[in-house]
């Protein structure tokens, strides 16, 4: 029997060509031609930033190339492909993602931007997702009113 690392969070999502989701909009697309790509096995990384997915999985959404960005990994920092925006489905919450780009042989990669988007935290006992329980398990946008 295989064991999971200690502390590993996996999880199930949908990530979806947003310019397809825009296409369907404007009556230029139909929703099932939409190109998505449903994921069994995404590993959160709350130490990461980014949403990052394999080269292929961007290539079979048909991202096109937005920007190159520097990046800090462990053996230093690196120029990084940067893809437009996908939408990112998790347990039904969604929100809006750039993606960066990983070697084929690692899995898609869930950053804290995308969790704090989707108003979720690590629960590590679990090794699973909840709802931000200072938002009482429900989704909620942290905002500022700059007048105080």
């Amino acid at each position: 029997m295989k064991t999971e690392p200690k502390g590993k969070v996996l999880i199930a999502a949908t990530i979806e060509n947003l310019d397809d989701l825009f296409m369907v909009r404007k009556g230029l697309l139909s929703a099932d031609e939409v190109r998505r790509a449903e994921v069994r096995d995404a590993m959160v990384d709350t130490f990461a930033l980014a949403h990052s997915m394999p080269k292929r999985l961007i290539e079979r959404l048909g991202l096109r190339p937005a920007r190159m960005r520097r990046a800090w990994i462990s053996a230093g920092d690196r120029a990084v492909q940067v893809y437009d925006a996908v939408r990112l489905t998790i347990q039904g919450r969604d929100c809006t993602s750039d993606v960066t780009e990983l070697p084929d042989d690692y899995p898609v990669l869930i950053g804290q931007t995308s969790l704090s988007a989707l108003d979720f935290v690590v629960d590590p006992p679990g090794r699973r997702l909840v709802g931000d329980p200072a938002h009482g398990g429900e989704p909620m946008i942290d905002m500022y009113d700059l007048r105080d």
